[in-house]
């Protein structure tokens, strides 16, 4: 493996617009959300899911403009990690990045449940004349899915985004092939078109609001383009142009998908008792109202989109570790970059084996329990709420820091003062909406495992290390200004000072 460390500013950035909207999209994983993340939302909010949908792209579309703001002046590897510790201070930015490091980690991890999932869900398919269809063993199946991903860790971004855009391709249209015909047919024979599905009936706003936290799950990953910042050619022009269309895309086609999902199953008990139990919805309603054929395809294509989510969520969480590491904060062993491909190899093979190891510990244990009747697809719901959760603290940071970066007259020289009503308004509105989300998300979870909670834990840790890190703040503050050619990072930026000592 050849290695060595590259300075930031000596990465050579040739990676086009389209490849850092091919990674967004694969973190994504358009057809891997819609085929996996309605399922855990059932019980939580009945037949409400489209309403959830429309508030969470509510939500993100405001922690979206905080990234826009923000990478159109800041690009690093770090993502989160450096837009906030550019901005507020590096604890902050430490805070933020072990945050949406947790996120990552625990979707790559998530996602490699999920694939096992879907490929038992294909082999189900094929003899769905059997009452009892073999299944393969998770163990086996993580085992080669994480050998595959070690082989593909570190390899050219570029080649890998141009077969995850190639599969994400198919699967769109294939879910629009489906959303038509459920909409020719009018919905389920049971309960039709059924549009009280975007209103509050039958539930209440702290259910929806509980809800929202698994919409954010499929929009996780929108900003994962932030971390080819210095890889990219042009950065402060492409990836928030990467950002915004990855949103746009992925919020129309969502609301809809979903909406179709849920008329298509039936919005009586039975279609959403189907709904819940499915291990493949989009599968499953692609052999119910195309024919077996199609919802192997359909199912085949989500295979592909939630191995390249896990791909691309080992690929986005390597990027960070190895942004902590050259910064000081990890080992230096992390810190370095493949020469032939200029990616932090190193960095992602531990992603890969953390996810494979934390796989085979679930499977092994029967933990955790979350309701669906399927271990792979509980470990999945797990780990991804918990990452979300993790994720939306980070997105929380990113609303503060580019409402700081906004309003603090040092950086005039940066952003020149132009759009400050804005720049303060719409990040904070988001931060707002994010904390009501986390609140309703926790308030009631009375155990001390609840997906939720375990997301916190983590954050909670990356706050008392962030706290204790006072000696080598300096060092990060200083490396940071480097790296992206920031005014001074002084002391009165950073919040957690005072409080550090």
């Amino acid at each position: 493996m050849a290695t060595d460390t590259i300075p930031p500013k000596a990465i050579k950035r040739r990676l086009p617009l389209w490849v850092a909207v091919a990674l967004s999209l694969a973190t994504v994983g358009p057809t891997l959300a819609m085929a996996g993340n309605g399922q855990g939302l059932i019980g939580i909010v009945g037949k409400s899911i489209p309403l959830v949908f429309v508030i969470g792209l509510v939500g993100v579309a405001l922690v979206g403009y905080g990234f826009v703001r923000l990478t159109r002046h800041l690009n690093h590897a770090g993502s989160a990690y450096a837009l906030v510790g550019g901005t507020i201070g590096p604890r902050a930015g430490f805070f933020s990045g072990f945050a949406m490091l947790g996120a990552y980690v625990g979707f790559s991890i998530g996602t490699l449940a999920l694939t096992v999932t879907f490929i038992n869900a294909f082999l189900a398919e094929l003899q769905s004349g059997s009452a009892d269809p073999y299944q393969l063993p998770w163990p086996i199946v993580a085992i080669v899915g994480a050998v595959v991903s070690f082989l593909l860790a570190g390899r050219d971004v570029s080649l890998i985004a141009k077969v995850l855009l190639v599969i994400e391709g198919v699967g769109i249209i294939a879910m629009l092939v489906l959303v038509a015909v459920i909409f020719a047919n009018g919905g389920a024979p049971t309960t039709g078109v059924d549009f009280s599905v975007f209103s509050f009936e039958g539930v209440d706003v702290s259910q929806v609001m509980a809800g929202v936290v698994a919409a954010f799950l499929s929009w996780a990953g929108f900003e994962a383009c932030a971390s080819l910042g210095e890889e990219t050619d042009n950065p402060k022009r492409n990836i928030p142009r990467a950002l915004a269309g990855t949103l746009l895309l992925t919020g129309v086609l969502f609301i809809v998908v979903m909406f179709a999902q849920t008329i298509g199953f039936g919005t009586d008990e039975a279609g959403l008792t189907a709904f819940q139990t499915s291990g493949n919805t989009l599968g499953d309603l692609g052999h119910d109202f195309i024919g077996s054929w199609f919802g192997l395809i359909v199912i085949f294509t989500a295979i592909c989109a939630a191995f390249g989510c896990h791909v691309a969520t080992a690929a986005t969480s390597g990027r960070m570790l190895y942004a902590f590491a050259r910064d000081g904060f990890g080992p230096k062993y992390l810190s370095v970059l493949d020469v032939k491909t200029g990616s932090p190899r190193r960095a992602t093979l531990l992603v890969v084996v953390l996810a494979l190891v934390a796989n085979l510990v679930c499977a092994a244990t029967g933990w955790p329990v979350m309701g669906t009747g399927n271990p792979p697809l509980d470990a999945y719901f797990l780990f991804a709420v918990a990452g979300a959760v993790c994720l939306m603290v980070a997105y929380f940071m990113v609303e503060i820091a580019a409402v700081w970066f906004t309003g603090n007259r040092k950086f005039d020289v940066v952003h020149g003062g132009q759009g400050r009503l804005l720049g303060i308004a719409l990040p904070g509105l988001g931060a707002v909406v994010i904390a009501v989300v986390l609140w309703f998300n926790v308030k009631d979870s009375s155990d001390p495992a609840a997906a939720p909670l375990l997301g916190l834990y983590w954050c909670l840790l990356g706050l008392v290390l962030a706290l204790a890190a006072s000696r080598i703040a300096t060092k990060v503050g200083a490396a940071l200004t480097a790296e992206l050619d920031l005014p001074s990072l002084g002391k009165e930026l950073d919040p957690f000072e005072k409080v550090g000592k």
